[in-house]
């Protein structure tokens, strides 16, 4: 099969389209057919890359976490009331396995979702990593409720549209930050007000936030901490907190796969709860490029798409 691998960690530079053996399928995997791929640009520094959760070096490896695509082989130990050939599913495939930049990929079950009709592929493709990370951020780990004051830090990328969203879906005061090119896209999304972080306006926000959730980290995560209100919750994906709040909790997480919050994004997807910003599209053979453009910091989500 076509596949983009990566010998080591490194750069898109190194990142090279080429013939790769056929994915096995080991005891509840499926094999899916590849139609879209998406993917975050620190994959191809992550170790567990280029490793299995035992340690073990499993290089070249194919990046691309998060896949849309066919079900076309189901392993040993695959419930076949949960999925069957010729679903079309979506999910977040574990980071210590081989990704979906490939024409096929082995997935475990129970990380896949029914993608809904009227989905297309590119668009279950761009859900599942920041979908989840979203969602747990909030309600897993921040315990979002209706009536909270909730500030997203990086509200402008492909998490932080969606935070934005769910947080309002939820009826809390949503209030985004970012940079200035991000004010509107973070307001189109829900937000009840947006703060440029480059005017330095976190100040006024002291004590007063029940849920701050953080995907920027450094000097930003440090001064959340003296914006939680008693009894609230700072999270962050971007680095542990350095504290704790006076009156509250800071916790760190690392999205996992799940596939009963992923069929409830999927859903509000389908029925236009929360929607996704439009992709860049790229071909397979194109994946190169499309990593070297995220490293240069070309904003928006990427997708790499195998078949339409």
């Amino acid at each position: 099969m076509t596949a983009a691998r990566m010998p080591r960690p490194g750069r898109a530079a190194d990142l090279t389209v080429e013939v790769a053996p056929y994915p096995r399928a080991s005891v509840g995997d499926v094999i899916v057919e590849v139609h879209a791929a998406a993917f975050t640009p620190g994959e191809l520094d992550w170790e567990p890359t280029y490793v299995d959760r035992a340690g073990r070096d499993r290089s070249p490896a194919i990046p691309a976490r998060d896949v849309s695509g066919v079900v076309v082989e189901l392993g040993f130990g695959t419930n076949p009331s949960d999925l069957r050939i010729g679903d079309r599913v979506l999910g977040m495939i574990d980071r210590y396995r081989d990704g979906a930049a490939a024409e096929f990929v082995a997935v475990e079950g129970r990380d896949l979702a029914l993608v809904p009709d009227g989905i297309d592929h590119v668009q279950a493709a761009s859900l599942p990593m920041s979908g989840l990370t979203a969602w747990q951020g909030l309600v897993v780990h921040g315990g979002l409720a209706a009536g909270q004051r909730v500030l997203i830090h990086g509200a402008g990328g492909a998490v932080g549209t969606l935070a934005v969203q769910l947080a309002r879906n939820a009826g809390a005061e949503v209030i985004g930050t970012g940079r200035a090119r991000d004010r509107q896209a973070v307001l189109d999304a829900g937000a009840s007000s947006f703060l440029d972080l480059a005017e330095g306006a976190l100040e006024s926000l002291s004590g007063s936030m029940d849920l701050v959730f953080d995907m920027i980290g450094g000097e930003v995560l440090a001064r959340s901490i003296e914006l939680i209100a008693p009894g609230g919750t700072l999270v962050s994906i971007a680095a542990p907190p350095p504290a704790q709040p006076a009156d509250g909790r800071a916790v760190y997480f690392i999205v996992e796969p799940n596939r009963d919050q992923l069929t409830e994004l999927a859903n509000l997807l389908a029925t236009g709860a929360i929607r996704l910003p439009e992709a860049t599209v790229h071909p397979l053979t194109e994946a190169p490029k499309a990593f070297a453009d995220k490293e240069n910091g070309v904003p928006g989500k990427f997708v790499l798409q195998h078949k339409p």
